[in-house]
Formats: C-alpha cells, sequence, structure tokens
C-alpha cells in the first residue's frame, strides 16, 4: 500500500462549491482516499460550528484546524486535546478601541462559538452560522469578558488599506491580520504567529506524516502558510495570483472538482460507483 498522505483541504473557494455545497465527485475522491489509509483533515479560518456539518458530511475521524490555527482539536476523541490559541483580553480591547475611533462599520469577537457585536448587525448575523443563545450584541468594552479566538473587523470599503496600516504600526508584535474574499471584505485579528500551517504541522505529527507527504488545497491568502508548509502545495484555478506563485501547481477550480481532479491523478484513485 502506499504510505498515507496527509490531505488538508480549506473549505471555502476550495472543497465548497460557490453555493457552499460539496460536489458528489470530490465527496466521492475523499471517500476512496480514506478507504486506501490516507488522512483528510479541514484546515479553515470558520470557526467549528461553521465547519462541523462538512466534517460529519465527509465522515471524517482527523482532528480539524479552525479561525486559522488559532483552534485545533479532535471532534471524536476528546482525549486528543484542545489547542486554543487566543489573543489577550487587553490587546483585543485595544483593538476594539482602535477600530471604533476609526469608525469602522463593526467590531465582532469570536470565543469560540461564541460571538460578541458591538453594534447590531444584520449582514453579520444573516451570514453567519450562529444560534441565538451564542451571540451577544453591545458595548464590547462592556460586554467581552474572555480572551477572543479572534477580532472581526467590518470596515468601509475605503478603510480596508488604512485601517491594516493601522494595526501593523500599533499591533505588529502581537497580532496578525488577513482580509476576507468579498462579499464580506472583513479584517480579521488572530494572535501573532498563529497560521494554517502552525495548525497543519501539530496534526501531522500526530498522524506521524512527514512533511513531504502532505497535500494541502487552498485559495486565498489565508491558505498562503499551508501552501508553502505541504510538500504539495496545490492552489485551486480560482486562487489568488499571490498563491498561484508559490504553489506547487495548480488544479482546476472549486466549481470543476479541483481537488478531486489532483488526487485521482496523484494517488491513482477512481470514483467508486
Amino acid at each position: 500500500m502506499t504510505k498515507p498522505y496527509l490531505i488538508a483541504i480549506d473549505l471555502d473557494g476550495t472543497l465548497l462549491k460557490d453555493d457552499k455545497t460539496v460536489s458528489h465527485y470530490t465527496k466521492n475522491i475523499l471517500t476512496q482516499a480514506m478507504n486506501e489509509g490516507h488522512h483528510v483533515v479541514i484546515s479553515t479560518g470558520r470557526p467549528f460550528r461553521g465547519s462541523e456539518r462538512y466534517y460529519h458530511e465527509l465522515n471524517l475521524s482527523t482532528p480539524i484546524i479552525n479561525f486559522n490555527g488559532a483552534f485545533i482539536h479532535h471532534p471524536r476523541q476528546s482525549d486528543w486535546g484542545i489547542y486554543h490559541s487566543p489573543l489577550e483580553l487587553d490587546t483585543a480591547q485595544n483593538i476594539v478601541k482602535t477600530c471604533l475611533d476609526f469608525n469602522v462599520k463593526n467590531v465582532i469577537a469570536e470565543v469560540l462559538d461564541d460571538m460578541y457585536l458591538h453594534y447590531e448587525d444584520e449582514f453579520i448575523t444573516n451570514s453567519f452560522m450562529i444560534e441565538p443563545s451564542r451571540m451577544n450584541i453591545g458595548n464590547l468594552h462592556q460586554s467581552l469578558k474572555h480572551n477572543p479566538t479572534s477580532i472581526l473587523i467590518r470596515p468601509h470599503d475605503h478603510q480596508v488599506k488604512e485601517l491594516r496600516a493601522l494595526l501593523k504600526a500599533q499591533h505588529a508584535e502581537v497580532i496578525d491580520h488577513r482580509v476576507w474574499a468579498a462579499p464580506y471584505n472583513i479584517i480579521e485579528v488572530v494572535r501573532s504567529g498563529l497560521n494554517k500551517a502552525v495548525g497543519l504541522k501539530r496534526v501531522a505529527e500526530t498522524l506521524d506524516v512527514p512533511q513531504d507527504r502532505i497535500i494541502a488545497f487552498g485559495d486565498e491568502d489565508n491558505d498562503l502558510e499551508m501552501i508553502e508548509y505541504a510538500g504539495y502545495g496545490i492552489a485551486m484555478g480560482n486562487a489568488i495570483p499571490e498563491l498561484k506563485n508559490i504553489a506547487n501547481g495548480v488544479t482546476k477550480t472549486n466549481e470543476e472538482d479541483g481537488i478531486a481532479h489532483f488526487l485521482t491523478d496523484l494517488l491513482s484513485l477512481k470514483e467508486s460507483v
């Protein structure tokens, strides 16, 4: 048997089609890969609540990487460990103040699967998968009492570049930040030094898979470190140019089953009837 590979898959724009579903073909090929002894791991910027349905839909039995590496756990093995690396509360509150002084549309703090919104925001509440009981709306300086996993900033479009420069100037030593793709245009802030490669390295070590047998698929700038780290860092056909430039290869788009086509060739898989 071929030595097992670790297959790391981003969700949005990678595994998921534009309608946020997984195609039958891709799901079938991933199942074949697991039946052959390979490991499939979700590595996403989403919180667990936003990725849990896909974890179970693919019938995974591996750890999962959420919040771009800030939260890693094993949904089926409680004794595997929980790795949570949140921002310090003081740092988070300073960032909140910076953003509110900048007059952004909203600032949101996520503490694992709980969400805190500074302002009521129909766009956020309609876009994020969260139970009403886990959503808190009100002054973050008063409501946020725990170290947040991430801070999400919803700026006006013309503010993005200037605000990111300001965050870098004021908080560069303690935070990293990225911008979500349209239609969100949200700036996500996490603790410095965290990225998907950090989470992937931890998972690979527990599964005893060396770096040269890691295959990673992604499409956006939060996938850069993971694609660079993996032995096979593969950009989707719809990926940003910066990711394609550093990738080992480019596959078809998320609408064209890019993951399945690449794995079929590399691992000699075929769709079951």
